[in-house]
């Protein structure tokens, strides 16, 4: 149905419909000219063929020799038959495929006995069913009659009939031939439209597809000016609103460009509001504080505030009051002042604009300057102290006995390791954060690797039946790493795990692809971080915290000894946790030629 739609497809019917008007009129026109001619030569023919015959039996006494000469002149598309009376009569045996007409016929038909009755010529039409052959019956003959005066005065007569059967053959050649010339108009009639449409249709085709592309934003697309016509002024006019369209998006997008630069650029989050209080525009810092709020209501719930309540009951004031509102705010341990400022429509106010600092920064600053002499001296009091005394129980020699001295100098030669592992880790700290660490790179299928760290752990696990695991997303996958450091980051973040999750506990590994490299997450069911800790578990000496004492074997340094190595691999490493719910460490290792196997099952 589309074809009718268009103007080439009207036009195209259009002309098929006057055109096979024209030829069947015409058809009908040639058919009844073509019967109408041929009966008539036929009775001009069949007339002066039975004349002849006449004059040659009635000019030749020697019968046979007159029949002989009248077969001749019937020749073979007619058939004729000689009546002299009713017991002499002749059929000629030129023509097989009409049969002798019979004479009972030719006499009770009223129209032929005028040759007897009347002496005169007559001409018929007729319809006869008894005249045909074996194969074939032809309804409609053609009969002529001649009288003729026979030589003892008789009256005799000659009738020759035949078959309208060529009639039919022209009538079927005539429609093949208008057939034909119906075929031929078709095809030019097609060959018409198109080639108008080229003319006229066509440039509006183009103007149509142009339009198109204009709404899909190819403002600088051109229609042709092939003419001109009101076609032409059309297309100019087109050009010229596309080109107005052009012009004025590219300003707009240079704007909205230079306004989404700056606030891609700005460190302090931006959200803006409308009057409802929905989220407009955001910008990297505020996606990452909204991000953590999401997080903290929990990724599996149905229903998750897009604002926290503070923020939201923040933006009421805002609206109502129309003056600057700010509060601070604590989400997953990092600290945010928020300052919301009305924004103004022509007359109301249409929203709010939120800027949002991160101060967790001058907050972890402020802590640690406090914190960290503390912190080196709760580390280094035990160990100085038990060296003290030991050795003044030994030097003073407060211990009986050999056994006791041994013992007391086991204590000692502890507390020294302690503090040469605290002093080692310091130092390679210090050069981790100098950026004096070597990593040997080596290509490694994580499935048995990690699982050969793992296997370090079951004896442990055990103990405390703790569900230790692995889980692979994506099957096995290689990676090019520095095994041995990244198996430091493994081992510090389980040993973590499992020292802070309960008996009948879960630690699990997952594994999965992350764009071009991999991203493990280390997820335990532990007592959790509370959340004013969160953004200095990476810092020296965080054991410190209760929450997430180590016991008298560790030195506090391995969370910030790992976020190094992670970092050294190109790669980033965060936190995620709820007290009495559980952590997850989560750490990411870039790799330009990671290849990923078939998935494990």
């Amino acid at each position: 149905m589309w074809l009718f739609r268009s103007v080439v497809g009207k036009l195209w019917f259009t002309i098929l419909l006057l055109v096979s008007c024209v030829l069947f009129i015409l058809t009908i026109l040639l058919l009844k000219f073509f019967e109408n001619y041929y009966v008539q030569e036929a009775e001009k023919e069949l007339t002066r063929l039975a004349t002849k015959v006449s004059e040659v039996m009635h000019d030749y006494e020697d019968e046979k020799l007159a029949r002989s000469i009248a077969w001749t002149l019937v020749g073979n598309m007619s058939k004729a038959v000689i009546i002299v009376d009713s017991s002499h009569y002749w059929y000629s045996p030129t023509n097989d495929e009409l049969r002798d007409l019979p004479l009972s016929l030719i006499k009770q038909d009223k129209d032929l006995r005028k040759v007897w009755t009347e002496g005169k010529s007559v001409k018929k039409k007729t319809y006869l069913p008894n005249v045909q052959t074996g194969k074939s019956q032809y309804s409609d003959v053609i009969i002529v009659g001649v009288p003729f005066e026979v030589a003892d005065g008789k009256q005799g007569a000659v009738f020759i009939y035949q078959s309208l059967r060529a009639i039919e053959d022209t009538t079927e050649q005539t429609k093949k031939l208008i057939f034909l010339a119906a075929f031929i108009a078709i095809v030019l009639t097609t060959f018409f439209a198109f080639f108008l449409s080229t003319r006229i249709t066509a440039p509006l085709r183009k103007m149509r597809q142009a339009a198109f592309e204009v709404a899909r934003g190819k403002f600088d697309t051109k229609v042709p000016i092939l003419t001109h016509d009101e076609i032409g002024e059309l297309a100019m006019a087109f050009n010229q609103m596309g080109r107005r369209l052009q012009f004025n998006i590219n300003a707009l997008n240079q704007e909205k460009e230079q306004l989404a630069s700056i606030l891609s650029s700005m460190a302090d989050g931006v959200i803006t509001f409308n009057r409802d209080g929905e989220i407009l525009i955001t910008n990297p810092p505020a996606e990452r504080f909204l991000q953590a709020w999401y997080f903290e209501q929990g990724n599996g719930s149905e229903t998750i505030a897009p604002l926290p309540p503070q923020v939201k009951e923040l933006f009421v004031r805002v609206v109502r009051e129309e003056k600057e509102q700010s509060i601070e705010l604590t989400i997953q341990g990092r600290t945010w002042v928020i300052l919301m400022t009305p924004l103004y429509g022509k007359t109301t106010v249409r929203g709010a604009v939120a800027v949002l600092r991160d101060m967790t920064e001058e907050r972890r600053l402020d802590k640690l300057r406090k914190d960290f002499i503390a912190n080196v001296s709760h580390e280094l009091r035990t160990p100085i102290a038990m060296l003290q005394g030991y050795s003044e129980a030994i030097i003073d020699d407060i211990a009986a006995t050999d056994e006791e001295k041994k013992e007391m100098a086991k204590v000692i030669y502890d507390e020294s390791l302690r503090m040469g592992r605290l002093v080692n880790d310091l130092l390679d700290l210090a050069r981790m954060e100098a950026g004096h660490i070597a990593l040997n790179y080596e290509n490694v299928q994580l499935v048995p690797y990690i699982g050969r760290i793992i296997r370090k752990f079951q004896g442990l696990a055990r103990e405390k039946h703790i569900d230790l695991s692995a889980e692979f997303k994506d099957g096995d996958i290689d990676i090019t790493i520095d095994p041995d450091r990244i198996e430091q980051v493994l081992t510090n973040l389980i040993d973590n795990a499992i020292r802070h999750t309960d008996r009948n506990g879960m630690v699990k590994i997952i594994v999965e692809r992350s764009g071009d490299g991999v991203t493990i997450h280390v997820r335990d069911s532990g007592s959790g971080i509370p959340e004013e800790d969160l953004p200095f578990v990476f810092e020296r000496f965080y054991k410190a915290d209760k929450a997430r004492t180590r016991g008298r074997s560790g030195t506090g340094l391995g969370l910030a000894i790992a976020k190094n190595i992670v970092e050294a691999h190109k790669g980033m490493i965060s936190v995620h946790s709820k007290l009495h719910e559980g952590t997850t460490f989560t750490f990411y290792l870039p790799n330009g030629h990671m290849k990923t196997n078939m998935p494990l099952r």
